[in-house]
This record gives structure tokens, C-alpha cells and sequence, in this order.
């Protein structure tokens, strides 16, 4: 089985790569299995100051796997989304979001986790989930905590496609800038980062995220809960299942 996730330590900096061309990043279970793997890893190595997130394709991530979800069983898979979330979120080391393409639906719990995202301004996003009978519950632990209440609503509600200015707008986003501009931010955010001592970087990233971990900790059961009835649903197997045809 091809791996689909790569983990590289350079410079104090474990870079941890998305490589699952064919479903677009999609959250398969290797995948998430895989990356809270690379993740674990790069956190436990002492000389590691900082982790970047990316990938190595077009698309950053395209949701939950669909294929997947349209044969049942989506509790588990729910679960291992919640606890990746608290994984990026608790994780000792910084952990940085490079965002060269788009985000779709679950993937932007990914980003809602992380500590800083820098994404280049063609980027676009979108929680299309009520537009598949579903809700973005699991997702929701982090979104709620980063998005400002009134975008939170509209877009949660509307589904509909957002730019990486209108994300920095509405506090998903660090930074959003030109396209060739990218990798030299993002080496900037990195370059600054592994000037911390581990210390320090551990216990501030402990007080920054603290009522995240503590909302994560509270409804991580209910809404992995939530998550796996909608996927299980008559509608959202009719909606899933037209969408997935329309690909073919």
C-alpha cells in the first residue's frame, strides 16, 4: 500500500506532506491514520521546533472521503477526526498550515486546528456539507473557535465558496498572500518559530489553546455522534451518492 503522507525533519522544521493525488486528499482512513502518525512523530523529535502541514498537489484536502462514507461505519472515522483535531491542537511543537490550493468541508478542521495558516490568495474554501444533507460537526470543535459568529452562520448554513481574503477576514487564516509570495512566508513564519525554545513554545501554545482543547474535550463524543447519524441517513445517502456519480 503506497504511503500517503510523508514526514521530512530539516532545520528544526518537520515537514508533514498530503500525497493522495487520486481522491484529492481526501480524510481516507490511511490517510488520517498516516498523518496523526508523521504528526506524533515530528512532535516527539526534540529537534524539531515547528511542523508544517501541505501538500504535495493541486488540492490541500477535499473532505471526508465519500467513498468511504457512502458504505457506513462513519462513527470511527468521525472519532479519528475529533482526536486528530485535539492532536494539533495539544501537540507541544507549533504546528503551521501551507495552503497553496483548495480546502473543501472537512479538511478545514485541518486548518481550523493549526496554529497559523498562510495561504496564497487564489485559494478557496467551502463547508458544503448542508449541500450534501449533512452539517459540519465535527469540524465545527475548531471552526467555532477560529471564524468570527456571523461568518460561522452564513457560511456554515450557505455552503458556499469563500476566497483566502475573505478567510483572514473571518479569522480561519493567518495570512493570506499573492500566490508567488507563498513560499516565502511561509519559510518566515518557520524561519521565526524555531527561534522558541520547546519550553516555551509547548506552554504557549497550551495557554493560547486552552478553551479550544477544553470545547474539543466537552463534545468531541456528541458531535463524532452527530457526524456518523447524518452520514447513516437516507437523504444523505441520496445527496452522496448523486454527487459521487456526477464525478464519474
Amino acid at each position: 500500500m503506497a504511503e500517503l503522507v510523508h514526514l521530512d525533519v530539516a532545520d528544526g522544521v518537520a515537514t508533514v506532506t498530503l500525497d493522495s493525488e487520486h481522491n484529492r486528499n481526501a480524510l481516507s482512513r490511511q490517510l488520517v491514520t498516516e498523518l496523526a502518525d508523521r504528526l506524533a512523530q515530528a512532535d516527539a523529535d526534540a529537534d524539531v521546533r515547528a511542523v508544517l502541514v501541505r501538500s504535495a498537489h493541486r488540492v490541500f484536502c477535499s473532505g471526508a472521503d465519500l467513498s468511504e462514507a457512502a458504505s457506513g461505519g462513519m462513527e470511527e472515522g468521525a472519532r479519528a477526526i475529533v482526536a486528530l483535531q485535539r492532536q494539533i491542537a495539544t501537540a507541544g511543537t507549533p504546528v503551521v498550515v501551507e495552503l497553496a490550493g483548495p480546502v473543501r468541508a472537512g479538511g478545514l478542521g485541518i486548518v481550523g486546528a493549526a496554529d497559523v495558516v498562510v495561504a496564497a490568495e487564489s485559494v478557496t474554501f467551502a463547508l458544503s456539507e448542508v449541500r450534501l444533507a449533512l452539517a459540519p460537526a465535527v469540524i465545527s470543535l475548531t471552526l467555532l473557535e477560529r471564524f468570527t459568529d456571523r461568518a460561522a452562520a452564513e457560511l456554515f448554513l450557505t455552503g458556499r465558496q469563500f476566497d483566502a481574503r475573505e478567510a483572514q477576514a473571518a479569522g480561519l487564516v493567518t495570512r493570506a498572500v499573492p500566490d508567488a509570495d507563498l513560499a516565502a512566508a511561509v519559510a518566515a513564519v518557520l524561519a521565526d518559530l524555531v527561534q522558541g525554545y520547546p519550553q516555551g513554545l509547548r506552554e504557549t501554545k497550551r495557554l493560547l489553546n486552552h478553551d479550544l482543547v477544553a470545547r474539543i474535550d466537552a463534545l468531541g463524543d456528541d458531535v463524532a455522534a452527530q457526524s456518523a447519524r447524518l452520514f447513516g441517513s437516507d437523504e444523505a445517502r441520496e445527496a452522496m451518492t448523486a454527487f459521487l456519480q456526477r464525478k464519474r
